[in-house]
């Protein structure tokens, strides 16, 4: 067995409008998000489940560790290989289902990244560095449903 790593986060919820969850719309789903050291993350649910709009959802996380996952391990593979980035944007995309009983699961996230090299020779490595981040990235390689990725190549 490898190296084992732990987290930790905190969540406290701040939705307890004077008489807690006495019924499903009695209750805020606002909640902060805390790491030791770390500025605190305004949390709620999906607004499309009663949740506040300005606020970020699991479901916005799970997308953007997607995303932020494959972005490092990208930047790490091309500084290795010797393929100079000097731009990456990324516009990540996740679809989830939901079931008739209020249940959903993700199908499926699509990584849209827009790199930028030095130069064209680096193209064609640069573009297939994308296939080797995916197969290192530790959030795609836990999740249960298909991690896409689109990227595009420019030179700057």
């Amino acid at each position: 067995m490898g190296k084992v790593h732990h987290y930790k986060a905190s969540i406290t919820w701040q939705g307890n409008t004077g008489v807690g969850t006495q019924d499903y719309r009695s209750y805020s789903r606002n909640h902060e998000i805390s790491t030791q050291g770390k500025p605190t993350i305004p949390g709620s649910s999906d607004p499309s489940f009663r949740g506040d709009q300005s606020r970020y959802t699991p479901e916005d996380f799970l997308v953007a560790s997607l995303s932020s996952c494959h972005m490092l391990w990208y930047l790490h593979l091309c500084a290795v290989n010797g393929v100079v980035v000097v731009d990456y944007f990324d516009d990540a995309e996740g679809e989830m289902e939901e079931n008739p009983d209020g249940s959903g699961q993700f199908t499926k996230v699509i990584l849209n990244p827009r790199v930028t090299v030095a130069d064209s020779s680096m193209f064609s490595k640069a573009q297939a560095l994308h296939e080797d981040a995916h197969k290192m990235c530790f959030i795609a390689r836990s999740v249960n449903f298909p991690v896409l990725h689109q990227p595009s190549v420019t030179a700057g």
